[in-house]
């Protein structure tokens, strides 16, 4: 089978690696992709979010599967387009979508369907919106609605922060149309952790629990990044705990979707906050996460693509996904000056020797006359695998400390893994 994967980062390449493992894929085509997919397969020089050029090329070169990475894509229609055309997508209807496009609708959502998040208002007016704010004397969250790259959630400590904050959605325009729209809520206390699911919009295959790393400074300080590193499957997560997300989260949430006559067939990131009360949701995200896919395609020990495609046939069976037994890391090494102004065109030294238990994904990368250069902020996800997760953070720095993979203005988290070993041995 041929297979389709839109999208050009960490995630994208993580795909392909793991598809590239199944027997059934024949052909492998990345549009963009970067420069560690184009070993993998065959990069086309397509964005993904131009519907008409996927559409011709996936009428060119007859995928029987199209897996689609970003959330820009699906925002564009680009399943709907697709199926109406015939071809198989991994990826959610626009409609579906906006559990991620829109944060009120999904907060809207959420309240209907009685699935715990944080008590919230949706504003859509600067005076009411102060007004709430005034009232209240507890840390606050101001969320632009609309899509806003990552960056349209502000973590508020005083009501002064707050005020700052609705000014900067609604007055100052910091995030365009993503502000038309703004969301105050509770801030939530306790550790948050991903949990991410397939479903057919029935049932659904449960990956490990994920936990990322977003502030681009060790314990977790300055700004929030794509992310900088994740581990799987995180510590916080046992086995009543994801029982419970079950209970009273996936399973709602997929009867709500059914009630409102929502179909989904792909991927559901659910983005937690693991509290005193239980776990309440912070986000939805409508595809898989980057850097959390990294280390979660290190651990599945079993055909992803087999996988996809029943999610994409609506065949699913409720169940745990198959792993290997052990803990998987990823560590992002990013250009200097990211998530702010930072330099391309840096030559990348790669002196690694990947294997099953070591790879190196692409993000921000290009191939150019021989040379495999920086072409973004966020450039490599070193990812190792190991029986704990100790021993594989070990094996995840270690080439990056000992510079045998890097490049002018390389920085790296030293502290990736280090939340979930310290629960690890307070445990013991």
């Amino acid at each position: 089978m041929k297979v389709f994967v839109l999208g050009g980062g960490g995630r994208e390449h993580s795909l392909g690696y793991k598809l590239a493992q199944s027997a059934d894929v024949d052909g492998l085509f990345f549009l963009p992709g970067n420069g560690g997919t184009a070993r993998l397969g065959e990069n086309l020089p397509i964005s993904p979010t131009d519907v008409d050029a996927v559409l011709a090329a996936a009428k060119e070169h007859k995928p029987g599967l199209v897996v689609v990475g970003p959330e820009t894509p699906l925002f564009a229609g680009i399943s709907d387009r697709l199926t109406q055309e015939g071809f198989r997508v991994l990826g959610p209807s626009t409609k579906a979508a906006m559990l991620e496009q829109e944060k009120a609708f999904a907060k809207e959502f959420m309240k209907r369907h009685h699935i715990p998040t944080a008590s919230f208002k949706v504003f859509t007016d600067i005076a009411s919106a102060k007004h709430y704010v005034e009232g209240k004397d507890s840390p606050l969250v101001v969320k632009a609605s609309g899509p806003a790259l990552g960056k349209g959630v502000i973590v508020c400590s005083t009501p002064q922060e707050a005020l700052a904050a609705v000014d900067k959605m609604m007055a100052e325009r910091k995030f365009g149309r993503a502000g038309d729209r703004v969301v105050v809520e509770e801030r939530l206390v306790g550790e948050e952790v991903s949990i991410l699911i397939l479903t057919d919009g029935v049932n659904y295959i449960t990956f490990p629990p994920v936990q990322d790393h977003k502030p681009i400074g060790e314990r977790d300080t300055g700004p929030n990044t794509g992310g900088m590193g994740a581990y799987a499957s995180a510590p916080l997560v046992d086995a009543p705990l994801l029982e419970r997300i079950e209970d009273e989260i996936i399973q709602p949430v997929l009867a709500g979707l059914q009630m409102e006559g929502i179909g989904y067939r792909g991927v559901l990131y659910m983005g937690l906050m693991v509290t005193q009360e239980g776990p309440k949701v912070l986000e939805f995200n409508c595809r898989f996460g980057d850097p959390e896919n990294q280390p979660l395609m290190m651990l599945i020990d079993e055909d992803l693509l087999q996988l996809l495609v029943d999610t994409a046939r609506g065949r699913l069976t409720t169940r745990r996904v198959k792993t290997r037994p052990g803990s998987a890391l990823c560590v992002v090494a990013a250009s200097g000056g990211y998530p702010g102004v930072y330099e391309k065109g840096k030559q990348i030294r790669l002196n690694v020797e990947e294997n099953s238990d070591l790879v190196c994904f692409h993000s921000g990368t290009k191939e150019q006359e021989g040379k495999l250069l920086t072409s973004g902020g966020r450039v490599l996800g070193v990812t190792a695998f190991a029986s704990d997760l100790r021993e594989a953070k070990e094996r995840a720095y270690a080439p990056l400390e000992e510079k045998r993979i890097y490049f002018d203005g390389i920085y790296f988290r030293r502290d990736i893994g280090d939340k979930g070993i310290r629960r690890l041995a307070n445990e013991l």
